[in-house]
């Protein structure tokens, strides 16, 4: 039996941060996928509580509540690089140290991965979890990208379980991540 990965895929279009990809199947159907470069998302803990950002999304037309992260590649050529030399974890690694210093202003240390989470069967776009409870605040403090409106605050995990419950919260990976594997586990710390 022949799996899908063992036949030759074509790209039918590419874009700044993205591809289309058929795989022609033993039957003759055309399994179609869309890929794009892996985000990072980094569950930051103390005393406080954890930390989340309030940001205003274009795609959702106002501010969601959001574990703070990024993308790991800013085109796709890079990504497809370190795709072929099959190493996704040290850039995602790297992107968790870059986006907590520009988005919530925090040097972090140690971080841990938790999950990757996949986001489906035809949609190839990673994410990747990282837990963070060694940190320093950066002196020059938060460094967001141009038009980014992204502000830190620190949330109890009830307040993050109502937020979910209210629908302050769209990602809804993070929200699997949170609900199943991080705020157990800090309940039951506490």
């Amino acid at each position: 039996m022949t799996s899908s990965q063992d036949l030759a895929e074509r790209r039918v279009f590419s874009g700044k941060l993205g591809e289309v990809v058929h795989v022609p199947q033993p039957d003759g159907r055309v399994f179609e996928r869309f890929r794009r470069p892996p985000g990072v998302r980094m569950v930051i803990v103390s005393d406080n509580g954890i930390l989340l950002t309030e940001e205003y999304r274009e795609e959702t037309g106002g501010v969601d509540l959001r574990l703070p992260g990024g993308k790991v590649f800013d085109d796709y050529e890079s990504f497809a690089a370190a795709r072929a030399a099959g190493d996704m974890t040290t850039a995602a690694k790297e992107a968790v140290l870059r986006e907590a210093r520009e988005e919530v202003g925090l040097l972090v240390k140690n971080p841990e991965l938790i999950t990757v989470a996949q986001a489906g069967a035809t949609v190839e776009w990673d994410l990747y979890y990282y837990l963070v409870r060694e940190f320093t605040e950066a002196v020059e403090g938060a460094q967001p990208e141009e038009g980014e409106q992204i502000e830190p605050v620190w949330l109890t995990p009830k307040e993050i379980s109502e937020a979910i419950q209210h629908g302050r919260m769209s990602e809804w990976r993070s929200v699997g991540v949170l609900l199943g594997l991080v705020l157990p586990q800090v309940l039951t710390a506490s």
